[in-house]
């Protein structure tokens, strides 16, 4: 009884701990700044559009069908925007409750299957990079990354337990994942799966994985939706299919073209503050299964061994189908990033239960990687706006923070203990880095880089109830200014767009004038304010005379 007491407080602390840094890291301050990039203010916008038509079939950006994610994020930001109201911070909603639903089931799979470590691995996805610049933004990235660990977790655990409930969440999770942004999901995980089965040479898990009641409950949860939209969209398949999942793998169809190592860095980058640690995880494990190969999986070690193969498994397989592509964004990777921390909870868990003590040059790197991640954090002005760093008082005072909280963590992890402290000093700099981001350059980030400053200054000049253009300016600023003003957003260059007939107001870059004037065709065009951080004016156009 008094253990079961001690194991319920140990659990409420967690609990809290997760509650508490997932509050932090996810969802604070998510209002700070504005949507930046494409994707943000246009995922958002489809979704407002979906609500006000109360259409949870069919996506729609400006009126005209949005074909190219499915509905998953969708529904959340309605959802939210039900609850919350149509808002920036609501749109990004989705992303953080499902970054932490994700933390969640890690925490109950490793408390299941490896007791003691549930923490380290909790707070490590946590506290990556990437995990958290992707759990703060509205897009489709998180919430597929987040079903599609919850998938592979649950199967893993059936994979232990043979208990078939756990399958079967499985095949639901991968269902949700065929939601959040299409087939890559299931294609991604029976990739894994079948690579994991022939290293075992055990290729009965394939024949057991094949569950009909599984593939029903898939069928059951993905279908309906697919079915519905392409009996009112008879172009989804073409649009949704075939161009935006195969030939955007196939050809740099939306230019988004880098070369085939382009993912290593960023799954580097993406680990921090981990990196370090997580690659000598990884290497240990490539080693243990170089040198003993299908045995290591088949001798009395098999669960421990296999669950390290497993997570390889699934960190690499996403990282090489994505190198294939011909199209690659960050984002793409983000469900391999779990498997890369809890590759590193393993490693910890094996090196405190031998009470080995890593060399010092780990030790070492990885104190200077995680005191350096404060260095761009207290220096994103200069980041942001000269694109460069200058060695300055600035630069230099945050190479001084960085240093003494390096010493600090070294000094740490040089003493006995070692990684069973490594988890809260590796938190330190994480949250001063956020915390530095949001308080400090949260206003810069929001002139410098959202459409929701321009839409501010548009609205004090009365203009709320003019239609608006755009006159070569970047898609962010269009989409931005779409979602901020909620409405249609012409754009005068456009093929298969058209000047608004009445007047109206349009946003151009600085000293556009003259050939603003020349693509109003004689019409009025008045020169109204500017917005200097972005380096764009705001012009009134009048209306086109009417032909006598």
């Amino acid at each position: 009884m008094a253990l079961g007491l001690l194991l319920n407080s140990r659990h409420r602390t967690d609990a809290l701990l997760l509650a508490g840094f997932c509050g932090f890291l996810f969802f604070y301050g998510l209002a700070y700044f504005g949507l930046v990039g494409a994707d943000e203010p246009r995922y958002a916008q489809v979704a407002r559009e979906m609500l006000a038509r109360h259409d949870w079939i069919t996506p729609t950006l400006g009126g005209r069908p949005w074909l190219e994610k499915p509905p998953l994020y969708y529904w959340q930001a309605m959802l939210a925007y039900r609850m919350f109201g149509v808002s920036d911070w609501a749109a990004r909603l989705p992303s953080a409750v499902d970054a932490t639903l994700m933390v969640v089931a890690i925490y109950i799979f490793f408390r299941r299957f490896r007791p003691g470590s549930e923490l380290d691995a909790a707070l490590m996805t946590i506290s990556s990079a990437g995990i958290i610049g992707f759990a703060r933004a509205a897009s489709t990235d998180m919430p597929l990354a987040a079903t599609f660990t919850v998938a592979l977790v649950a199967w893993y655990a059936w994979h232990e337990t043979g208990v078939g409930i756990q399958l079967w969440l499985a095949y639901a999770f991968l269902a949700l994942g065929m939601l959040a942004k299409g087939p890559v999901a299931p294609v991604l995980a029976a990739a894994i799966v079948t690579i994991f089965a022939i290293a075992k040479g055990d290729y009965r898990v394939l024949r057991r994985t094949l569950s009909i009641p599984g593939i029903l409950l898939f069928s059951l949860i993905a279908l309906p939706w697919y079915i519905a939209v392409q009996l009112r969209n008879p172009d989804f398949f073409r649009a949704f299919i075939l161009q935006h999942n195969l030939q955007r793998f196939s050809s740099n169809l939306y230019h988004h073209r880098e070369p085939f190592w382009y993912y290593i860095p960023v799954v580097l980058l993406a680990l921090l503050p981990w990196t370090v640690f997580a690659v000598a995880a990884i290497a240990e494990t490539v080693r243990a299964w170089w040198s003993e190969g299908r045995e290591m999986l088949k001798s009395g070690g098999e669960r421990e061994d296999a669950l390290n193969v497993f997570l390889l498994i699934w960190l690499f397989v996403p990282v090489v189908f994505f190198s294939l592509s011909q199209s690659k964004l960050p984002g793409y990777i983000l469900p391999a990033l779990p498997a890369g921390t809890l590759l590193l909870a393993e490693y910890v868990r094996r090196h405190n239960a031998a009470d080995d003590r890593p060399g010092t040059v780990p030790l070492i790197l990885h104190s200077l990687f995680a005191g350096a991640v404060l260095v761009p954090a207290l220096l994103v002005g200069q980041i942001l706006f000269l694109r460069r760093i200058t060695w300055g008082t600035p630069a230099l005072i945050a190479l001084a923070f960085a240093t003494v909280l390096a010493l600090g963590i070294a000094f740490t992890l040089s003493m006995p203990t070692r990684l069973r402290m490594l988890r809260f000093v590796t938190l330190i700099p994480v949250v001063l880095a956020v915390a530095a981001v949001l308080r400090l350059y949260a206003p810069a980030l929001d002139k410098a880089l959202s459409a929701r400053p321009i839409a501010l200054e548009l609205g004090k000049l009365g203009s709320t109830s003019l239609p608006l253009a755009v006159f070569q300016v970047p898609r962010e600023t269009e989409f931005g200014l779409a979602f901020y003003r909620n409405q249609k957003i012409d754009r005068y260059e456009d093929d298969n767009g058209r000047i608004p007939a009445g007047e109206h107001m349009v946003v151009a870059p600085t000293g556009s004038h003259e050939d603003l004037v020349k693509q109003a065709g004689g019409r009025r065009v008045l020169y109204l304010g500017s917005f200097a951080p972005q380096h764009l004016d705001y012009y009134w156009v009048s209306a086109q005379k009417s032909m006598p």
